[in-house]
């Protein structure tokens, strides 16, 4: 795996029905490093609207996915199987209290491509508000130009 990289986040959200789910992806280019046995991603974020980038920083491995955002945005999302945790989400707006409960961590690792899977409820001050899938797809830089992919540089 290269340090740049080419990354792909999906989130899909079920309402009561799973035929009303809201999709919602981004692409973007990111650094990734690995450092005692857990892989890190680093990139910025644009809110439409708003100069201020915020950074994240994804940190994965043994069944846990933690995302950091600082800047418009500032939270710390804790994601462990079988675990339900508890995080402020600070925005423009306001605060609020979200909880995250983690039925399943999926990693599949490649020499120039890892993906995460996550499926896990989430709640808003304590009341249930969906059923959760997000997919983290990171491709080396330069696997994706041999593949005719993007090029966000």
């Amino acid at each position: 795996m290269t340090h740049e990289v080419l990354l792909t986040l999906q989130g899909l959200q079920f309402d009561q029905r799973e035929e009303d789910a809201d999709k919602i992806e981004t692409v973007t280019v990111g650094d990734y490093y690995k450092k005692n046995g857990k892989h890190y991603v680093i990139y910025n974020e644009i809110t439409e609207g708003f100069e201020q980038p915020t950074k994240n920083r994804l940190k994965f491995g043994d069944n846990m996915l933690e995302l950091s955002r600082h800047g418009l945005i500032n939270m710390h999302m804790v994601f462990q199987e079988n675990k339900k945790n508890l995080t402020n989400y600070n925005t423009p707006f306001g605060q609020i209290l979200i909880g995250i409960d983690t039925r399943k961590i999926r990693i599949t690792e490649r020499e120039d491509n890892i993906v995460v899977d996550v499926d896990y409820s989430l709640d808003v001050n304590y009341e249930f508000l969906s059923d959760c899938h997000i997919r983290i797809d990171i491709l080396s830089k330069d696997s994706s130009k041999q593949k005719g992919g993007f090029s966000l540089s």
